[in-house]
């Protein structure tokens, strides 16, 4: 996958050591995403984050990328091609900087990602939430996110499995999700869900 697609407005580059600092400065502003996710972040936590992957899946699949806004790191993602189905995307974290939050920027940014995974022939984009993340729900529901389920991950008892669908013509059927289990142990040490 062609990152630097994922958005005309932003520089997207795939994040590494060189970058945790401003990855860290980043996460810790957002204190509500850790109290729903705890433990706080930490440069261990990211390094982790940066190669854990879901299963049946390669480091290829995985892109931990960073949005840069006139040099400035303005959003984290963790984005993993081909989870869980081949033409299914996954968001396995998402956090934007605290300054430029209810700007309308991250739904922006969201957008543009959904705008390139169709045309690079993905049918859907999935993550998760913890459920009673308000902040959260209202983020991802206001994205044309649509719950799936409620079930369980390593991050919480309860997390709310959300889809978007990339092709209007075509539905993924609820039912055919029984029994499907999260892993969330895919993304992050303890797993953290993707929320903002």
């Amino acid at each position: 996958m062609n990152i630097k697609g994922l958005s005309s407005k932003y520089v997207v580059k795939r994040l590494g050591d060189s970058d945790i600092q401003d990855i860290l400065h980043l996460c810790c502003a957002n204190t509500i995403y850790y109290e729903y996710c705890p433990p706080m972040v930490t440069e261990e936590s990211i390094k982790k984050d940066m190669i854990v992957l879901p299963p049946n899946t390669g480091i290829d699949d995985k892109f931990y990328i960073g949005f840069y806004s006139e040099g400035k790191l303005i959003a984290v993602m963790d984005l993993i091609a081909g989870y869980p189905e081949q033409n299914i995307a996954y968001i396995g974290f998402f956090m934007t900087d605290v300054t430029i939050q209810k700007r309308g920027i991250g739904s922006e940014i969201i957008s543009e990602v959904c705008d390139h995974l169709r045309q690079q022939n993905f049918v859907s984009v999935r993550l998760a939430w913890v459920k009673g993340n308000l902040q959260a729900e209202h983020f991802w529901l206001k994205n044309g996110f649509a719950v799936l389920k409620e079930t369980t991950s390593n991050v919480a008892d309860s997390v709310i499995l959300a889809e978007r669908c990339l092709n209007q013509d075509i539905f993924v059927e609820p039912a055919l999700l029984e029994g499907e289990e999260l892993e969330r142990n895919t993304f992050s040490r303890k797993g953290r869900n993707s929320e903002k």
